[in-house]
């Protein structure tokens, strides 16, 4: 089993780049609309292949170096290009595959309040693991630590899973997100801002 990931710093400078997260840049990126401000996180879960965990590939899969030979999922996702800000790993280590600054491939057919396009103006952290398991502790953990980060650095008016802005086609973070507990760490951004 891996060891709880702890990073020395947790700051985001203005690049858009965490200190504390391993950098993974991917390919799958652009820029964002002009002045468009980032208002909305959106939580994911991922794992590859699917169920399995502490492996690389969604680094592979985020980095467009996934090989189709290694499973036969591979096969019929490898040439898909998506991507995501962050990848919280079941130890808590953190890897950062986009800028803030910049629009990661995350969220797809999307809508929030009745506005379109939710890459162009999210930030998406995937968390590994699926919709059948808990997250563990140490996820958790991180991940509070990332979103009061996030919040204090841009203007986020609202926490969302992929479900809310993707129903019908996305059921990530899955019935085992804990938000409950999100919302009593973080009650401002649910009460006042969602």
């Amino acid at each position: 089993m891996r060891h709880r990931h702890r990073p020395a710093t947790f700051l985001i400078d203005a690049e858009g780049i965490l200190s504390g997260a391993r950098q993974v840049p991917s390919p799958n990126v652009d820029d964002r609309p002009a002045d468009l401000p980032i208002e909305l996180i959106v939580i994911h879960n991922i794992s590859l292949p699917p169920g399995e965990f502490h492996g690389d590939g969604v680094e592979m899969f985020f980095s467009n170096r996934l090989d189709p030979h290694l499973h036969p999922y591979f096969a019929q996702i490898h040439n898909v290009r998506v991507s995501a800000h962050f990848f919280v790993r079941r130890n808590g280590e953190i890897l950062q595959f986009v800028s803030c600054l910049k629009r990661a491939w995350h969220a797809g057919v999307s809508s929030w309040r009745g506005r379109e396009r939710c890459n162009d103006f999210s930030i998406g952290i995937e968390l590994e693991g699926s919709d059948a398991v808990p997250f563990s502790e140490a996820q958790y953990v991180v991940l509070m630590r990332l979103i009061k980060i996030l919040l204090a650095r841009y203007p986020i008016g609202a926490i969302v899973g992929h479900s809310d802005i993707a129903p019908g086609r996305k059921t990530d973070p899955g019935p085992y997100f804990n938000w409950p507990r999100l919302r009593r760490q973080l009650p401002k951004i649910f009460r006042e801002k969602s």
